[in-house]
């Protein structure tokens, strides 16, 4: 079926949302007293908590290379989903160990590691409540509370500079019955026939792209309207990190 823009904009998601429309999104910055920076992040319904320390230690194999790191540890709470699931050891589970991973990947295109000298920053990503796009809304509150950190870091001297490049956010889209759709909750994810996750810059640059087709593959046609929708979000959503940190970043 070769759907049209036109088309597009005529469906009604159940939750009312146009095709290209994100979930309400609020980010709550400074919510974690100990932490060097935090953010609590609501994708809908959707919540993670993200924290980011700071170690005066790089990672052990960049010891003496003057290059400082960046990574994430990403988990679920036992009723963050409709059932109870186990307490996981921290990064034991595949797909913990995987979107973990994806975080500390697209919050490092964010850093001039170079720039934090031989210390390292751990983004702890833990997610209260879910309900669809749990690794979108880490990446995005992740790189929040990231900030937050290297500007405390640098108005303690600690660094000279804010060593970050840009700002960056991820989102997901998915495609139903040839329809794309913006920022999937979990009844949409869960019987979507495409499902993507991207990470974008400010720039507009791709930073990661994931995909899936669960069913039927999808065309250049459809994936090119996917990666539109995607930028749009993303710029969205950078927007609303650039009004929580005005005053505190200039980037």
């Amino acid at each position: 079926m070769n759907l049209t823009k036109l088309d597009f904009e005529k469906i009604t998601r159940k939750d009312g949302r146009k095709y290209n429309q994100l979930r309400n999104v609020k980010i709550t910055t400074d919510v974690v007293e100990y932490a060097e920076g935090s953010a609590m992040i609501e994708f809908g319904k959707t919540r993670v908590l993200c924290t980011a320390s700071v170690e005066n230690k790089s990672a052990p194999w960049l010891i003496g290379s003057g290059s400082g790191w960046v990574t994430a540890e990403y988990g679920m709470l036992p009723r963050s989903t409709h059932q109870r699931i186990k307490r996981e050891k921290s990064m034991t589970g595949g797909r913990t160990q995987e979107i973990s991973r994806l975080i500390g990947r697209s919050l490092r295109a964010s850093v001039d590691l170079k720039a934090i000298y031989e210390k390292q920053i751990i983004i702890d990503c833990d997610v209260i409540n879910a309900d669809g796009g749990t690794r979108t809304a880490a990446i995005t509150g992740g790189f929040v509370a990231l900030a937050l950190a290297l500007s405390k870091m640098k108005n303690k001297k600690e660094i000279s500079t804010l060593p970050l490049k840009s700002y960056v956010a991820a989102v997901s889209v998915g495609l139903d019955n040839g329809t794309p759709l913006l920022d999937l909750n979990y009844d949409e994810d869960s019987k979507i026939h495409t499902d993507m996750n991207f990470v974008i810059n400010a720039k507009g640059e791709y930073i990661e792209i994931q995909g899936t087709a669960e069913s039927e593959p999808f065309s250049e046609t459809q994936l090119a309207e996917m990666m539109t929708i995607a930028k749009q979000g993303c710029f969205t959503l950078i927007d609303e990190q650039k009004r929580v940190l005005s005053g505190i970043l200039n980037l």
